[in-house]
């Protein structure tokens, strides 16, 4: 019996250790498995950490192409520099901190809103104005003679400049209506000049410059009149008081006063009427001279042969009744200093009448033309009469140089 039972367990540690060496021999295939994987993985990962360190070759060209463009522009903006004779210094990396924070409160500034002034009072810099408009006043050739062409030949001449006067509350342009600073063209025209260049309400009339003249009234307020019927215009004074203020009054617009004869040269419009050219600097010296009764004219009394025999055959009273059958005209010289009064027969032409202002002028009488302002009219036709004219009984005409 003892020896059945021995048997029976070395049989069975037999079998138990044939189990474990299976199991033993099994795991270690399994080590040999996850080694094998390990390894693998490891390379893996070695792999992919080497293409993360390796830059691409596509963003290399990228940068360098762009590094090499961005080269190249300084260098031609440092030749642009060069040639003015300026040096790029560059600003500190303090500024580039400061200008950055302030970029968007300078934006915000510096965009316009609509309604709101294009320069304020306050931001008016008179001293500025007057230095660019010297800079200004060289570039339009100020000081500078041009040719002027003229009938008799030529002449030299210069520019004649256009005024400008700067008060505390507006400007007078050109002897023209005073302009407050609130007017938006007022701070158009003052910001061009401060910007450095001619106002451009002159454009359309200058477009090479014109030289200005300043007048520096800064501390003088120009007053407007605005009078009610029958008010004294002057100012009144206290007895026992002195006036005494800093800023000063004025209503006098600036500017010098042109003569008659030189603010008509000016004009060189003209307008059609019944089919004869009139100019505009005819009916405004007409105009003038008929409504300045200051302006003193030399009146001329033109002996004619129906005047002179009326004279001599028949009394004054006669001559009066008689006057249906004549005419008297009253024509003013081409520069208005002589008046000639003639006395004719209806059916004479302007032919005649002619003839007998050159017997009293002493020149040509071809030299001239016989207008007439209201209706406007040139009367070129010697052979039509003076009743064919319109110029019965009475007319007043002009002379005007051909």
């Amino acid at each position: 019996g003892t020896a059945h039972t021995d048997k029976e367990l070395v049989s069975s540690l037999m079998q138990r250790i044939t189990l474990l060496e299976q199991k033993i021999e099994k795991q270690a295939q399994e080590i040999k498995l996850k080694d094998r994987r390990i390894a693998e993985l490891e390379e893996k990962m070695k792999t992919l950490q080497k293409g993360e360190d390796a830059p691409d070759s596509s963003a290399v060209e990228e940068l360098e192409m762009r590094c090499l463009e961005l080269q190249t522009q300084v260098w031609e903006m440092e030749r642009f520099l060069n040639d003015y004779g300026l040096i790029w210094v560059g600003e500190g990396h303090d500024q580039l901190e400061d200008s950055e924070s302030l970029k968007d409160e300078e934006l915000t500034r510096s965009l316009w809103k609509p309604g709101e002034a294009v320069v304020s009072k306050h931001q008016i810099d008179f001293d500025l104005i007057l230095e660019n408009v010297k800079d200004l006043n060289v570039l339009a050739g100020k000081n500078t003679c041009y040719i002027e062409h003229t009938p008799g030949g030529a002449r030299l001449r210069q520019p004649e400049p256009l005024s400008l006067t700067l008060y505390q509350n507006g400007i007078i342009t050109f002897s023209g209506a005073f302009r407050p600073y609130e007017d938006p063209s007022t701070q158009q025209c003052l910001q061009d000049i401060m910007d450095g260049y001619f106002p451009s309400e002159l454009q359309t009339h200058y477009p090479d410059g014109i030289p200005l003249q300043v007048t520096d009234r800064r501390d003088m307020v120009f007053q407007e009149r605005h009078l009610l019927p029958g008010s004294f215009p002057g100012q009144g004074q206290v007895v026992g008081r002195s006036k005494s203020s800093e800023v000063q009054e004025t209503t006098e617009i600036p500017g010098p006063k042109l003569p008659l004869e030189k603010f008509l040269n000016k004009l060189s419009e003209s307008s059609e009427h019944s089919g004869e050219a009139m100019s505009v600097q005819d009916s405004a010296r007409a105009a003038q001279q008929s409504s300045d009764g200051a302006r003193s004219s030399k009146e001329i009394l033109v002996e004619t042969p129906r005047l002179a025999a009326l004279e001599r055959t028949k009394p004054a009273e006669e001559a009066e009744a008689s006057a249906p059958a004549a005419c008297t005209l009253r024509i003013r010289s081409e520069s208005g200093e002589q008046i000639y009064t003639l006395r004719m027969l209806v059916k004479e032409t302007i032919g005649d009448l002619r003839q007998h202002l050159a017997c009293a002028r002493g020149g040509d009488s071809d030299s001239y033309e016989i207008i007439s302002t209201f209706p406007q009219r040139v009367y070129m036709d010697n052979s039509r009469s003076l009743q064919e004219c319109g110029l019965v009984p009475s007319a007043s005409l002009l002379l005007r140089r051909r």
